[in-house]
């Protein structure tokens, strides 16, 4: 077996642990596929808590499991000893042991190398973890004191343990996510809600295995040609600018398939225990929506219009999470979101990815990409409706705008040390740092006509 896994390895050119986990991580299809025909409410949690652990173990080994002990154990006793502040107290030992983790294993060196551990899991069981425990404190304060999204969460009872370790280790998101309720788990279990009648899940699950066989092939495709070495290949430093530019293009371009690829399992996976079941559209006949599955709108991030769209089709559960768990929270009651909570919401999200200084640049720079996205969006809504072919030309700017920031920032993200990082922007002369900046300080300068700007936010 060791043998055949070796060439198994070679023949797709990974290393035998990563190919042991992508084993273990397409088996979530099956595995959760069996939930459906396991039989009581408990069994159903128990099912979900031990295959999550099982995968675990055959993916990381033994180990795995206790790192995730630990977050889910202190969140569920802040609950039950603190629970008036358990939603801080889950979200700072929640943070902090993650913050831990990443320092002593360092993920993603081992990533760069080949190598897989089981920090990943922990990212996501930890947002987990941390939405149980403020939707638990939400249980507390007064509906009017909520928003519509913290009415819809809140829970007013506790869930038994083994109803929160099935909800945390649910192998159909435990890898890779996407993250998702622990009200909507609850009433998916017990068929309650929206999951009273499901359709059948298999087209939607085949749609969803088909794009990722095309991912997966489309990044085995590209990876060869724009290896992440070639940064430090002096050959790099030779080329022109232009070429240097469009290879960093092109380098964002092939990683995101990789993820694209992901998460369209971690959608398979979901869709076919019916737990990505969203409900019913508008139209006639209805017909059945998977959104609660849904982590990434690839054709959406590729051709996004605006930068400000990307949270909104990129890993779209995690920054739906950001949305509801940081950025609103940290806007004072009567006052609008500014500057000021987006860039704590991308601190936020840069810190759960890790402690490289890839990642914190990268997520600093993508909230100053937003901020100058919404600058020529407030341009291009203050044109007058006559003025078409203008208006169109700061529709085409904004969206070439969106793909240069985007493809020369994320490799931060891709090479995360900082001396790595630095030579990468440098060598195009900080092109993605500098643009955003330019055009956030424009906004101060030209600003729409205030009649003019409000009908365009309207709109």
């Amino acid at each position: 077996m060791g043998l055949e896994m070796d060439s198994m390895a070679s023949a797709i050119g990974v290393s035998v642990p990563v190919l042991r986990f992508l084993l273990c991580f397409v088996a979530t299809i099956p595995v959760s596929c069996m939930h459906r025909v396991v039989p009581g409410r408990l069994g159903k949690h128990a099912y979900a808590a031990l295959s999550g652990v099982l995968l675990s173990y055959l993916s990381f080994g033994f180990s795995s499991n206790l790192h995730f002990l630990v977050p889910m154990l202190l969140g569920y006793a802040s609950m039950v000893l603190f629970r008036s502040h358990c939603g801080i107290l889950a979200f700072i030992l929640g943070f902090g042991y993650l913050i831990g983790c990443h320092a002593y294993y360092m993920s993603g060196d081992a990533w760069k190398e080949g190598g897989i551990d089981a920090t990943g899991a922990l990212m996501v069981l930890t947002l987990k973890v941390i939405s149980c425990a403020i939707n638990y404190n939400d249980g507390l304060l007064k509906e009017e004191e909520l928003r519509e999204s913290q009415k819809k969460n809140r829970l007013i009872k506790l869930p038994s343990l083994i109803e929160y370790i099935g909800y945390c280790l649910c192998c159909g998101s435990h890898f890779a996510g996407p993250v998702y309720e622990v009200k909507d788990y609850l009433e998916w279990t017990e068929k309650k809600g929206i999951w009273t009648h499901t359709p059948s899940p298999y087209g939607a699950t085949v749609r969803a295995i088909l794009q990722a066989g095309i991912c997966m092939a489309i990044y085995l495709y590209l990876v060869p040609h724009y290896p992440l070495s070639r940064f430090n290949d002096p050959l790099y430093q030779e080329w022109g600018f232009l070429k240097r530019l469009s290879y960093q293009y092109m380098s964002g371009f092939t990683a995101r398939w990789k993820y694209y690829f992901i998460w369209s399992i971690s959608e398979a996976s979901m869709i076919i225990s019916t737990l990505g079941f969203s409900g019913w559209t508008g139209s006639s006949p209805p017909k059945p929506r998977w959104d609660r599955a849904k982590n990434v709108d690839i054709l959406g991030v590729e051709f996004a219009k605006s930068a400000a769209e990307l949270p909104l089709m990129w890993n779209i559960q995690v920054s739906t999470w950001l949305r509801h768990y940081v950025y609103d929270r940290l806007v004072p009651k009567g006052k609008k979101a500014g500057f000021v909570q987006l860039l704590a919401t991308q601190t936020t999200s840069a810190v759960w990815h890790g402690l490289y200084p890839g990642y914190i640049i990268f997520f600093i720079q993508s909230a100053l990409m937003i901020e100058g996205s919404k600058v020529i969006y407030r341009w291009q809504q203050a044109i007058p409706p006559k003025k078409v072919l203008f208006k169109k030309m700061l529709v085409f700017i904004n969206m070439a705008y969106t793909l240069l920031v985007l493809n020369c920032s994320c490799v931060g993200f891709m090479v995360l040390s900082f001396h790595e990082t630095i030579a990468a922007y440098g060598s195009v002369y900080y092109v993605g740092t500098i643009v955003p900046i330019v055009i956030f300080l424009l906004g101060f300068i030209i600003k729409p006509a205030r009649s003019v700007k409000s009908k365009g936010r309207k709109d």
